[in-house]
């Protein structure tokens, strides 16, 4: 038989997807994979009711259904600063995953470097090995997570066609501030480079900090690829609608990308979504204050079990140290946690190109009562975790 492709053969399956089995197997509270246990808004519900039963079961127009784009433009425009085009600059793809690889697709050649920080989504290596580029890792150092900027340049001295920015981070949970977005800015166009943008997070952001749209910025809506989803803002990742917004001329290769990857994004779910883009500020303020609340309990029951971890600026992730346990191999570590503790968590190596064992992921999008839960199992974690030391 012949050989299969080069570009897959170090390839594994998603880590964080692979926790969600695990905390399965063992019956464990599923803090690994990023998705919610409780409903969607019951607007959206409601009319996804309806939609099952009126005629939208067959393909939309290959980038998006033209009043999904129009609600999304109307939505997104307010909050990016300039009117965006319905038409000409809007992408609707399966989820924010497809937007990502589209994106890098689109500006990309084999054989191109991009800037990646790290920590990353792993999505983000796999992107650059799948379209045949380089990625260029810039350390983010903790505990607030910032970058050197004369590292940054350093790796825009190579000449990397793009740069990738999670904002609000995953796995982190930083939020750039303006004065480090123009950094970052001022370095794409001195060295004539693109930003693309995984802003699914754009509404889950805690006081003081907020968050500022790199396309928001002077001189850089011509080279940046928004990125993001419905995913997190309305509880609803398993509807897979994800979107880019850039300039004309990126959308009109971006759109030749998507239609042959997926064609389309399924249509009744496009129909039903656009109840939801059409909220007021009301919902928006209601989300924040949700999550902050989740954020404050999660957050003191870790201090009180007394376990060392970040506090995330935004995003629902927080990044737990282990080390005191003397694990060498946080995967392991992870799979213990769950058969031994019953608390799923997803290994940080998994996010960083530096070498970091000393920290999983954990998140709070769950019920109050899952999070107690969760919290009543890891009050427990020494006394049922194995030492390694």
């Amino acid at each position: 038989m012949p050989a299969l492709s080069n570009r897959t053969k170090d390839f594994t399956d998603s880590v964080i997807r692979r926790m969600t089995r695990v905390s399965m197997k063992y019956d464990a509270v599923n803090l690994s994979q990023g998705f919610p246990d409780f409903d969607p808004p019951k607007e959206l519900l409601d009319r996804l009711a309806e939609v099952s039963k009126e005629d939208f079961h067959q393909y939309s127009i290959t980038w998006g259904a033209q009043n999904f784009r129009e609600a999304l433009a109307e939505k997104q425009s307010k909050l990016m600063g300039r009117q965006i085009d319905p038409n000409g600059e809007i992408v609707v793809t399966c989820g924010s995953t497809e937007a990502m690889m589209a994106a890098v697709m689109t500006v990309t050649d084999p054989g191109d470097k991009i800037i990646v920080f790290s920590p990353f989504y792993e999505n983000y290596g796999a992107d650059t090995i799948l379209s045949g580029s380089e990625p260029i890792y810039v350390p983010l150092y903790p505990p607030e997570f910032n970058f050197n900027t004369d590292e940054l340049e350093a790796a825009f001295k190579q000449h990397p066609k793009a740069l990738i920015l999670c904002n609000p981070s995953n796995p982190c949970g930083k939020v750039f501030t303006r004065e480090e977005l123009q950094i970052i800015a001022d370095l794409a166009v001195k060295y004539d480079t693109f930003v693309i943008t995984d802003e699914v997070y754009e509404h889950i952001v805690y006081a003081p900090y907020k968050h500022t749209y790199m396309a928001s910025l002077p001189g850089m809506w011509e080279r940046t690829i928004s990125c993001s989803s419905l995913s997190k803002t309305y509880s609803i990742t398993g509807w897979r609608l994800g979107y880019i917004i850039a300039p004309p001329e990126i959308i009109d290769t971006a759109k030749k990308v998507h239609d042959f990857l997926t064609v389309g994004a399924a249509a009744p779910l496009q129909e039903a979504a656009v109840t939801g883009l059409r909220f007021g500020d009301d919902y928006y303020k209601w989300l924040q204050d949700k999550y902050t609340r989740k954020r404050e309990l999660f957050l003191k029951g870790l201090d009180d079990i007394g376990i060392s971890h970040t506090v995330p600026q935004g995003a629902y992730y927080i990044m737990l140290d282990i080390s005191e346990f003397g694990y060498k191999d946080d995967l392991e570590f992870c799979y213990d946690l769950a058969k031994d503790v019953g608390v799923g968590a997803v290994p940080g190596s998994s996010f960083f190109r530096e070498d970091v064992n000393h920290l999983i992921r954990l998140h709070f999008a769950k019920k109050d009562e899952t999070l107690n839960e969760a919290l009543n199992r890891l009050e427990h974690i020494r006394s049922k975790m194995t030492y390694r030391k």
